[in-house]
């Protein structure tokens, strides 16, 4: 095996064949939830007695071990070895590694950026015209998660580089039922009737948002995901698409009402608990507590998928908290987009293993045994939603699988120092008073500088 060296990474090891089974999390054949077809299917087709897998990942802790339960049914299945690493500095380290020709076999990123930039290094690579009509059919939307994969390479040719696998919804409200019941507000339907909700909470005495845009070092992200969800609303994918490639500036219309939308919301100080002056100084870990004292602090908390992890303990999604689709324009003109994030494998050293695990990801187990446990939603078409925990992440794979739209966070597609940098903190100055414009003005000088 060419030596493959992640400095300071967590590293484990998954037994291969007969010897790992009595791993396996759900017994194989026991769990009608499951399509075994699709497990047997696969080991009949991919033989790797002997070979080693090395994958290199941003997943850690409860993460980490959830992956590994599926890593395992592929050790199992192909009698390969699999050996998982991860590290805190996981995008540097990658990007390390592959330069000094030592990469893994396969790394999985979170930031479609970056796998960008190693395409176009020669880094990466193509996973070939089968794997992008694959995705093009077997996913739902498969056309937007294709061209999510779709870099251009060295030569300037694109090509699929990285197949999406585990995928977040950042488009969610978050609400406490019994509250809502309480006060007789109905779920709104369109951005106008969440406006409308939020003067009525105000009218009766109310506050209706929680909003924290604090993160630590990466203080501000909350609020460009306002913002890609009003730009998505109000001027569509197209406008969307050239404007993470910085075609479109910040300074365009419509990206300016986008903020400007956002605003009205995160602005007004009657609207947001603590008031305006609180949003910016608010970590977004702890926002999301106001739904749930007495009397609440707020009604309305706007935050992705995972901010469940971040809930007071004892509040379980479903019961003490519901979701709602962040609503649409009352138009519908762009009809039901969805904004997310997520992760997507590669192939940074070509073989045998490389491609099976690739191959390994389009079958419905692969997807099945992680949607079976916690945090995990898929486009896959041939999963069986049945397989889900619970009928919370039932809800929300079929938000996803209805989408009419689903767009990548914007802030993680753009170049680092736009979308992790004049982006976040251009929002913390317009949440702090300044003129949108002049904010705009700020960042699209931001990209200027880079071309």
């Amino acid at each position: 095996m060419t030596s493959w060296s992640v400095a300071g990474a967590v590293l484990i090891a998954l037994a291969s064949g007969a010897a790992g089974a009595q791993d396996l999390r759900f017994a194989p054949g026991e769990d009608s939830r499951f399509t075994w077809s699709s497990h047997d299917d696969f080991a009949a087709a991919h033989r790797l007695e002997g070979q080693t897998l090395t994958i290199f990942g941003p997943w850690r802790g409860e993460d980490q071990a959830l992956a590994e339960s599926v890593l395992a049914y592929f050790a199992a299945a192909t009698g390969a070895q699999v050996l998982y690493a991860t590290s805190e500095n996981y995008e540097q380290q990658i990007v390390i590694d592959t330069a000094a020709g030592t990469p893994p076999d396969i790394a999985i990123l979170p930031q479609p950026g970056l796998i960008a930039d190693l395409a176009a290094r020669g880094r990466l690579v193509p996973l070939g015209a089968e794997t992008e009509a694959w995705l093009r059919a077997g996913y739902a939307g498969g056309d937007a998660w294709a061209a999510l994969g779709t870099s251009a390479g060295p030569d300037g040719t694109p090509a699929l580089y990285a197949f999406p696998y585990r995928v977040e919804i950042k488009s969610l409200v978050w609400y406490v039922p019994e509250n809502f019941a309480e006060a007789g507000y109905a779920v709104p339907r369109t951005i106008e009737e969440m406006r409308a909700l939020s003067d009525r909470i105000v009218a009766d005495g109310g506050t209706p948002w929680c909003i924290g845009l604090g993160s630590g070092g990466a203080t501000g992200w909350p609020a460009t995901d306002w913002v890609e969800d009003m730009v998505l609303r109000r001027a569509g994918p197209a406008v969307y698409d050239r404007w993470v490639r910085g075609e479109v500036p910040f300074g365009d219309p419509a990206i300016l009402a986008a903020i400007e939308d956002f605003g009205s919301f995160a602005r007004t100080d009657a609207y947001v608990a603590g008031g305006a002056a609180a949003v910016a100084t608010t970590d977004f870990r702890d926002s999301a507590a106001g739904l749930f004292t007495v009397p609440p602090r707020c009604y309305l908390h706007r935050q992705a998928s995972f901010i469940p992890a971040f809930f007071p303990e004892g509040i379980t999604p479903g019961i003490e908290a519901d979701f709602f689709a962040f609503p649409p324009l009352a138009e519908g003109r762009f009809g039901r987009p969805v904004l997310g994030s997520g992760t997507l494998a590669t192939i940074t050293r070509d073989g045998p293993a490389a491609r099976a695990f690739i191959d390994w990801l389009k079958t419905p187990i692969a997807h099945e045994i992680w949607m079976a446990q916690t945090g995990f939603l898929t486009p896959h078409k041939g999963a069986n939603p049945a397989a889900y925990a619970n009928e919370v992440l039932r809800r929300q794979a079929r938000i996803l699988m209805e989408a009419t739209t689903f767009r990548f966070d914007g802030s993680d597609l753009m170049p680092g120092r736009i979308g992790a940098g004049a982006f976040w903190s251009g929002m913390i100055d317009y949440v702090g008073g300044r003129d949108a414009a002049e904010v705009a003005a700020d960042i699209d000088a931001a990209w200027d500088a880079l071309r």
